[in-house]
Order: structure tokens, then sequence, then C-alpha cells
């Protein structure tokens, strides 16, 4: 057996460590204060790193809230030049109720002055024609009689014969004209103008709320942009 193989298989010497505790400790110091320097190092890192992600973060912010107070200011300059379309808009509003209200009594009296006539038996004239009714700020007169219904208007007309007309007729064709009702002739008398022997006939027709042409109400409206809209 060579004797570098007795070497390794012979027991170990017994070993004493002459060095004193002092040396030791030292030895022991100088590591923990490297180790503490690099938890140092390593906590400086970690706070700067949470600084900087911080800056960051404001500058972000900043940016950001310079966009919005740009924005803003766009936005009241926006509404300043177009400062005045309310205002505008509350006015057509108040012009179309007013509108609304004023003609909410309006009746087209061509076609029925022309009914009128269209019904009239032959050899009679129209002499005089009255109309009576309610108004936007005044309510229909009460009627004259209990058999009578309520109407917004009433027409009186008076009308000149030769011959005493047949008024059983000319009632039920005043009746069928839509927004007239309870026509009535209240008195027929002789007259002599000129030397002519003629019949004068009063008569009174009630125009109830069919005869109102609403041409400026709300349904009026909104029918006429659904019409628009197709």
């Amino acid at each position: 057996m060579s004797a570098r193989a007795q070497e390794v298989m012979a027991p170990a010497l017994p070993q004493v460590n002459l060095l004193p505790p002092e040396v030791k400790a030292a030895r022991g110091l100088a590591r923990l204060k490297k180790w503490l320097a690099l938890v140092v190092l390593l906590a400086l890192v970690v706070c700067a790193g949470i600084v900087l992600l911080a800056m960051l973060q404001q500058k972000d912010a900043e940016d950001g809230l310079g966009l919005q107070q740009a924005e803003t200011e766009r936005l009241m300059a926006e509404q300043a030049r177009y400062a005045e379309i309310p205002a505008v808009l509350g006015a057509l509003d108040r012009a179309f109720a007013a509108r609304e209200v004023g003609m909410s009594t309006e009746i087209l009296w061509r076609p029925y002055l022309q009914a009128i006539a269209a019904t009239t038996p032959e050899g009679v004239r129209i002499e005089n024609l009255r109309v009576q009714g309610a108004t936007p700020i005044l309510l229909p007169s009460a009627p004259t009689d209990a058999l009578s219904a309520w109407s917004v208007n009433t027409i009186t007309f008076t009308a000149q014969s030769l011959v005493l007309p047949d008024t059983e007729t000319w009632l039920r064709a005043l009746a069928t004209v839509p927004g007239f009702a309870n026509p009535l002739f209240s008195q027929a008398t002789l007259t002599e103008t000129d030397g002519v022997v003629h019949y004068n006939v009063a008569a009174t027709v009630q125009v109830n709320e069919q005869a109102y042409a609403l041409r400026f109400s709300a349904e009026a409206a909104a029918a006429a942009e659904a019409t628009e809209e197709e």
C-alpha cells in the first residue's frame, strides 16, 4: 500500500483552534455587516423603484388632468357659443304653446257657409248670418233650452223666400253636415217689401267641437312630423 493511501485511511489527527475568540467574533461581525449592507442596498433599490413608479404615475395623472382641463375649456367655449340656443328653444316652445291655445277654437268657416248655401231650398235667399261662440278665453254660452245640447258656436241667419220653404227638409239637410247640431227654425213671418210679398224665415244652428280645425294641436304637429319623416 502506498504512503498516500495510508494517509487517507489513517485516522484524523486531533486539531486545536488556537485563534482567540475575538478574531472569530470579528469575522462573524464582518460577514453580518456585509449582509446588512446588502439588505440596505436592496431596500434602497426597492425604495428608489417605488419612488420612480410613483413619479411616473404622478406624471401620467398630471398629463391626464391637463387633457381633461383642456377638454373642459373646449366644452365651455362651445357652450358659450351656443348659450342662446336654450333661450331660443324656450321661446319657440312658448310660442308654439300660445299658438296652440290661441287657435284651439279655430273653425274654418268657408266649408260651413258653403254647406248652408248648398242646403238652402231653391228660391230661398240668405239675407244675413251671424256667428257667436267660444274663444280661447271665453267659454261657450249655455243652451237656451233644456233640450239643446252644449255647443261651441251658434249660427243665426235669416232667409227670404217668395213661398213658404219646406223647413222640415231643410232641417234634415242641415243636420247631416258634420259639426252642425240641433238646427231650428224659430219663426216665419209674411212681409211686404216694395209691393212684393215674401216670407222671412229665422233659423239657428248649433256648432259642436267636431268643427274645430285643430291645425296647431300637438296631435296635428306629431302627424305632420311623421309625414315629413316618411
